[in-house]
Parts: C-alpha cells; sequence; structure tokens
C-alpha cells in the first residue's frame, strides 16, 4: 500500500471517502458498508455498535434503527455519533451531529426492504429484554397473519439517521508503525483544512 500524502487526497473528504469505499469494494472486502457508530448518553456513557451504512452524500451518513433502542434513545439525549469504517490496511472515523431523517425518506427505505425485514422491524421492540426467543418467534407468526396479503408499514418507532460530519479523519497502515493519519476539519470560513496527525 502506497502511501498517503495531503498532496495526493482528494481536498473533499466526502469524494475521499469515497475513493476508499470503492476500493474496498474492488478489493472483494465483505460488506464495506459495515461500520461502527458511538453514541453517548446525556452524561457521557459511550456504547458503540455495528450498524449498515445506507447511503452518503453532502449531508451525510444514513443509518436506520429502532428510534427506541439504545442507539435511538441516546441520541434523543444527546444527539451527536462517531462512526468508524475498518477495512483491510485502512480506517476512517467521521464525527459530528446525528439528525432524524424524513419520515418519507424512511418509508421509501422500508418499502425496499425485503419482506421477512420489515416483518421483523415491526414484530421487535428493539433492545427490549424478552423473556426468550419463543416470544419473539411468536411476535413475527402474529404480524406475518396481520400483513397477510398486504404490504406492511413502516412502524413509527422505527426510522433513520444521518451523521452530518463535521471531523473526517484516514488512517493507513505502514509496515513501521509510523501509520499515515490526515484528518479533515472545518476552517472558521467553512472549508475544509487537511491536518496530519502523529500515528
Amino acid at each position: 500500500m502506497s502511501e498517503l500524502l495531503e498532496s495526493q487526497v482528494d481536498p473533499d473528504p466526502l469524494r475521499q471517502f469515497a475513493l476508499w469505499f470503492d476500493d474496498a469494494r474492488a478489493a472483494g472486502v465483505a460488506m464495506p458498508e459495515s461500520m461502527a457508530i458511538a453514541t453517548a448518553t446525556r452524561d457521557g456513557r459511550p456504547s458503540v455498535r455495528m450498524v449498515l451504512l445506507k447511503g452518503f452524500d453532502e449531508r451525510g451518513f444514513a443509518f436506520y434503527t429502532g428510534y427506541a433502542s439504545r442507539k435511538g434513545r441516546e441520541l434523543a439525549e444527546n444527539p451527536r455519533g462517531a462512526l468508524l469504517f475498518h477495512w483491510p490496511g485502512r480506517q476512517v472515523r467521521i464525527e459530528g451531529a446525528v439528525e432524524r431523517l424524513s419520515a418519507e425518506e424512511a418509508d421509501a427505505y422500508f418499502a425496499s426492504r425485503p419482506r421477512a425485514s420489515r416483518l421483523s422491524a415491526i414484530a421487535s421492540r428493539q433492545s427490549e429484554v424478552i423473556p426468550g426467543r419463543e416470544e419473539l418467534e411468536a411476535r413475527v407468526a402474529e404480524v406475518e397473519e396481520r400483513f397477510a396479503g398486504a404490504e406492511p408499514p413502516r412502524p413509527d418507532r422505527w426510522g433513520g439517521y444521518r451523521l452530518v460530519p463535521e471531523t473526517y479523519e484516514l488512517w493507513q497502515h505502514r509496515d513501521d508503525r509510523l501509520h499515515d493519519r490526515l484528518r479533515y476539519r472545518r476552517d472558521g470560513r467553512g472549508a475544509w483544512v487537511v491536518e496530519r496527525l502523529s500515528p
């Protein structure tokens, strides 16, 4: 893997992310859209889990979950997050504010999911304690029966979020352990600045 130099990266971090994302896909990385998202409670207790990136553009990075899940509750209290993508020899960290996607965006994505996934989202009260798997399977069977022959609608408790980047950090492995780390941050005028960080 070649060195990562300030002069060689795209001045726009979104375009640079897209290049690395495409590189990971071309290299055969399984599910390059897998990302960790860290959230925290109002008093700063952190938690992190893996989710799937469902789209990215100049507005930010989108993912979907239950609003009453642990991450949903934490984002309601403290609407900030940090993403981490890890691919062989590279990682990207992105931090920023998190906002809910519109109901229209959530409806459109929900309708595009496989039927079984939609039924599961309706049946599951994400992050809620249940007595056993049998109860979950019974809920799914009940939902299947209720929506037999009909399109299952998106439940109000389920939808999407978008992390709006304030900083990006690119990390690239080097065998001498002097890894390359470049951070993008906004200057006072809103332009992106690229800085090198010590590994």
